[in-house]
């Protein structure tokens, strides 16, 4: 797995392959949230644990392009300061791993007209998550091959 190094994941998009994950398994998927006034809203970014122990963290600039980094699970990345403002919670409309986490299949990312990724859809055994950049990050799951909604 290629995700580059954190710094490059908050402030630049990634370069290389877009199959960047195939073949990990995905054991957690955490938002990052800022909750300076409480727990509302989308995260700021949302991390994937992997089995291995590494995470990979997909940020969004102000532009709404997504950047692909690698995690720092369990610390708060470096750009979370005040770190007492920020934290790592799960998403409710995500549903939980099976045994074992979801194997990666392949990983596809969505440019827009200037080649910069605005959406990655990550491909797993039993369905998709497909991650969307803007003002913050959103993400949803898909099961199986036709997209039906994952029941929450």
């Amino acid at each position: 797995m290629r995700v580059g190094h954190d710094e490059e994941g908050a402030r630049g998009p990634r370069q290389g392959n877009a199959e960047w994950l195939r073949g990990a398994r995905i054991v957690g998927v955490l938002g990052i949230f800022y909750r300076p006034e409480g727990r509302m809203g989308e995260p700021e970014a949302v991390a994937f644990l992997l089995g291995d122990g590494q995470s990979v963290v997909l940020t969004c600039a102000s532009d709404g392009t997504l950047h692909v980094g690698a995690g720092t699970w369990p610390q708060l990345p470096d750009w979370c300061v005040p770190a007492a403002q920020w934290e790592f919670a799960t998403m409710a409309a995500l549903p939980q791993p099976p045994p074992g986490g979801w194997t990666v299949l392949r990983t596809e990312e969505r440019r827009d007209d200037r080649g910069e990724v605005h959406e990655a859809v990550i491909r797993c055994e039993g369905g998709r998550f497909v991650v969307i950049g803007g003002d913050t990050v959103g993400i949803r799951f898909t099961r199986g091959h036709r997209g039906a909604p994952a029941p929450t």
